[in-house]
């Protein structure tokens, strides 16, 4: 066996044991080690190659950038649970009610928002879920129309900022995360545009699927429903401004005053402060929060491990070069890499979260994607806007999983009259995956939805740049204890040694 062929081995390797289901982490590190084992035995790279792997750990373990996951996770959890989103589901469904599809409308509104400023999946689908099904149920809404939008909706988390994803893309690429949440913004309003325009059609085309909220059952109007709206969105706002304004994360910012660990930190006490002034702080809902926290900071630090690892002996192999060699030599350039990686990326979304697609594949994507000449922030949100999908795969998407569990619960608690089947669950999936798999199309072949919020890039042309020297006039009459120029330059010649002959 030679050295070209084992790195196609390896890399059939790592989707076989990612295929298993065994904690992708833990594989990796295995895979890896005896990878690294059966390549110093054929003498393809001395043993002290892996000596640098300590390194590359702690190398992980200082990165400063990745302190901010904690700190967003923390605030994500907490508002999670301070009743942010019960308020704003009750305002917004009054407020859209009349309108046929309004509950939808609103729903897709409120995920946008929540996104926005709690970055995480399971916490906004449940508590969307609850809240939102039994009304949807009541009032004869489509069951397949309600699940979709409920999952959709959540799943939107992942592309909005301050998105959890969008850091660790910014990390793996090597690209500034404020930059990051600035081209994720298009393709986050393109997605709730969408969303909003296949309600409005299904409105118009199903009426029976999305009908409007009787009369008698909105208890608020005129300024007292605007003002409960605002109560919930001006908060929202302000955190929003404070944490992604504050490391230029807004569009037309372009200052940045704080580092995102710095920003995650000011946005989980403004998490506290949220929950605090909804009445909900308190030691258990702290308590709930820092597990969670802790759980998915040690599920990344491990996923980070392991798929180091693997990247250290697969580098050590030549498999940069083949990957590279692979996908550069595909037709269609740009579009052709593009189209071939997005197409693989939602296959490995059936059986992978993003975290592991982000630290795993995409190491092994980015350099070629550079050398190819791809805008990496257009390349990053791009892979973003894809792994959206992961949660709504039928049968594997988390999403759906979180909605199974909580319908499961509203109807044992009796808050819906009948069970949700799991078909309508995975059918009303799968035009939103479609949606969702519409905006890929849309962002690969308009990269201005990406770019056009970034800062200008700066070209200078260097055949273009002149050196003009000061004319000797500019310099002046030297000024005391300082020599003339002329003097200074001025050859002399050499005293001979002392001792020497003429």
């Amino acid at each position: 066996m030679s050295m070209e062929s084992f790195a196609p081995l390896m890399f059939a390797g790592l989707i076989l044991i990612m295929l298993i289901g065994f904690p992708v982490a833990f594989s990796l590190s295995a895979l890896g080690l005896l990878s690294g084992f059966i390549a110093i035995q054929m003498g393809w790279f001395a043993p002290q190659f892996m000596s640098a792997l300590p390194l590359n750990v702690f190398g992980i373990l200082s990165n400063e950038l990745l302190l901010a996951i904690p700190f967003f996770s923390l605030m994500g959890a907490v508002l999670e649970k301070c009743g942010l989103a019960e308020d704003m589901l009750d305002s917004m469904g009054q407020l859209f009610g009349p309108v046929r599809g309004g509950l939808g409308y609103s729903v897709i509104i409120v995920g946008f928002i929540l996104g926005a400023i709690t970055g995480t999946v399971a916490g906004q689908v449940i508590a969307m879920a609850m809240i939102s099904l039994p009304v949807m149920m009541r009032y004869g809404y489509n069951m397949r129309y309600a699940t979709g939008v409920l999952a959709a909706s959540g799943t939107i988390t992942q592309l909005v900022p301050p998105s959890l994803v969008l850091v660790v893309l910014a990390d793996q690429l090597g690209q500034s995360v404020g930059d990051m949440y600035k081209g994720a913004w298009g393709p986050s309003i393109l997605q709730v545009l969408i969303f909003a325009l296949y309600t409005f059609f299904l409105s118009r085309f199903r009426p029976h699927h999305v009908p409007g909220v009787p009369k008698e059952a909105r208890t608020l109007d005129g300024w007292a429903l605007w003002g409960k709206c605002l109560r919930g969105i001006i908060p929202s706002a302000v955190l929003i401004f404070a944490v992604l304004g504050s490391m230029g994360g807004l569009p037309g910012i372009n200052t940045a005053v704080a580092t995102p660990t710095e920003a995650g930190a000011m946005g989980a006490v403004g998490a506290f402060i949220l929950a605090a002034i909804h009445k909900r702080l308190n030691w258990t809902l702290i308590k709930e929060a820092m597990t969670g926290t802790m759980r998915i900071t040690a599920m990344v630090v491990f996923i980070l491990i392991g798929s180091r690892v693997f990247s250290l002996v697969f580098q050590g192999v030549d498999g940069g070069k083949w990957i590279e060699h692979m996908l550069t030599s595909l037709p269609g350039g740009q579009v052709g890499f593009l189209i071939v990686v997005n197409i693989f990326i939602f296959f490995l979304a059936f059986f992978l979260d993003f975290f592991e697609i982000a630290f795993i594949i995409l190491p092994m994507l980015g350099p070629v994607a550079a050398k190819l000449g791809i805008n990496q922030i257009w390349f990053g949100v791009l892979l973003c806007v894809n792994m959206q999908t992961s949660f709504m795969h039928p049968p594997f998407g988390f999403a759906l999983f979180y909605l199974r569990g909580i319908a499961d619960t509203l109807f044992k608690n009796g808050a819906i009259p009948e069970k949700v089947k799991s078909n309508d669950i995975y059918m009303g999936a799968i035009p939103w995956v479609i949606m969702q798999l519409v905006l890929v199309v849309i962002v690969i072949f308009f990269p201005q939805t990406v770019t056009m919020f970034l800062d200008k890039e700066v070209k200078v042309d260097i055949d273009k740049v002149k050196i003009e020297a000061p004319a000797k006039s500019d310099f002046g009459a030297p000024k005391e204890g300082e020599q003339n120029l002329d003097e200074l330059f001025k050859l002399t010649p050499a005293k001979p040694a002392s001792g020497a002959s003429n």
